[in-house]
């Protein structure tokens, strides 16, 4: 029996790990039909992204016609149900910061939604993120659609859980995925005690183009790598500023932006401005194949942020045996581990940073690969798509056959967890 799931923008090269999750239930012998609210073929770099887009149906495509039709079909055939959805946009859509006509338009797209997973005959419907794509998700059900869950990632959430209404949709929902332990203390914050039970664990995870990859000695030179959007949460502008401060101390290094975003432009003027075009390079968009020989041709990856969930391509360099620079922040302690696979620094601190860099470079080849093989052992013990896949497929089941579900994936009453 299949399920669906629903992404905002389905496929992006930036959410692979959705992608592998996919397939990983796929091969499990779980069938998944893809719903995308809009089309992201525009955001196409990889073959394997151009196969799922050719298996996924956009929402948007049905146009403004499209859109109305399934509204007024929604009223004639299902009126107390619609009445009720319209009040839940209603409801949403005052507290939202992106306001109440967006959000009458989050009804039309679950009205056309309704009657895909109705034709497809779908029982349970999974979303990744909690923003529109889960708000979609939740009228949906009102409209009389099937259960739900969806992950939440982190920050966007966090950030403005009350726009969101994202105590709503945990409420409404059959249960909801954190990606790390982090992710799931701050959903314990934000609902009632009484649905801390249906939050689970699952993590993102690497396929085994990762995991089994040879791990290859690293390079004698100090080259590092950061893989990320180019925006001010990753922190590439706090990394220019500890870059600048090693040139100017003399050290011989490379750095290499892996990515694109908002904040290109502004970091390719400081990179003139501080005369750093020897050292530092930003590619753009890469192919999964291009990130990962990044990663291979680098001491370590570094990713300064200050606004995360746990980022995959942390999981990504670890398997590869590259150590990690990054923040003290969200899920990222609970995988790197400091003076072990890799360096934390407190968020925000460009002189920790700097200095965590320098240790790095000064830090002998075989002391950083013995890093990365513990690393390594980490991601293959904690981040295993197929493992984590797996735990996924366990928690659909039960919405699909209540029976099948191991009992340790069952919601714990009220009164197991008080006792």
């Amino acid at each position: 029996m299949a399920i669906a799931y629903l992404v905002n923008q389905h496929p992006k090269f930036s959410q692979s790990f959705i992608r592998r999750e996919i397939l990983a239930l796929e091969s499990l012998g779980t069938p998944v039909i893809r719903f995308s609210v809009r089309s992201g073929e525009n955001l196409i770099v990889d073959q394997a992204d151009r196969e799922e887009f050719n298996k996924t149906s956009v929402i948007l495509s049905v146009g403004a016609i499209g859109l109305a039709k399934a509204i007024l079909s929604s009223i004639a055939i299902r009126p107390k149900k619609f009445i009720a959805a319209l009040k839940l946009a209603i409801q949403t859509g005052l507290k939202s910061d992106r306001g109440l006509l967006l959000n009458l338009i989050y009804l039309a797209e679950a009205a056309v939604l309704y009657q895909w997973l109705k034709r497809d005959k779908i029982k349970h419907l999974h979303v990744h993120f909690g923003t529109n794509s889960t708000t979609v998700a939740m009228l949906c059900h009102a409209l009389g659609g099937p259960n739900y869950s969806f992950t939440v990632h982190g920050p966007e959430e966090f950030d403005r859980l009350v726009g969101l209404s994202l105590t709503e949709k945990i409420h409404r929902a059959a249960f909801v995925v954190a990606i790390s332990s982090f992710g799931r203390s701050q959903l314990y914050r934000w609902c009632h005690h009484h649905h801390w039970p249906k939050i689970k664990v699952v993590h993102c995870g690497v396929d085994q183009n990762f995991l089994e990859h040879k791990i290859t000695p690293i390079p004698k030179h100090a080259n590092f790598t950061c893989v990320g959007r180019l925006c001010e949460q990753k922190g590439q502008l706090l990394l220019l500023h500890a870059a600048k401060q090693l040139v100017e101390e003399g050290f011989d290094f490379r750095l290499t932006l892996v990515g694109d975003g908002e904040m290109r432009s502004d970091l390719e003027t400081l990179i003139t401005q501080w005369h750093l075009e020897n050292t530092v390079v930003i590619t753009g968009i890469a192919t999964t194949d291009q990130v990962q020989r990044y990663l291979l041709e680098s001491r370590a990856l570094v990713l300064p942020s200050f606004g995360e969930g746990l980022p995959v391509a942390i999981m990504e360099a670890l398997a590869l045996g590259r150590p990690v620079i990054s923040t003290y922040i969200a899920g990222i302690p609970e995988l790197v581990k400091h003076g072990t696979n890799g360096w934390l620094v407190p968020a925000g601190d460009i002189d920790a940073l700097t200095q965590a860099l320098k240790e790095v470079i000064n830090t002998p080849v075989e002391q950083l690969e013995q890093m990365g093989k513990l690393g390594a052992m980490a991601v293959a013990q904690s981040h295993d798509i197929q493992k984590e896949a797996q735990y996924l497929n366990e928690l659909f089941q039960h919405q699909l056959q209540p029976q099948a579900a191991p009992s340790h994936l069952i919601p714990t009453p009220l009164t197991s967890i008080a006792s």
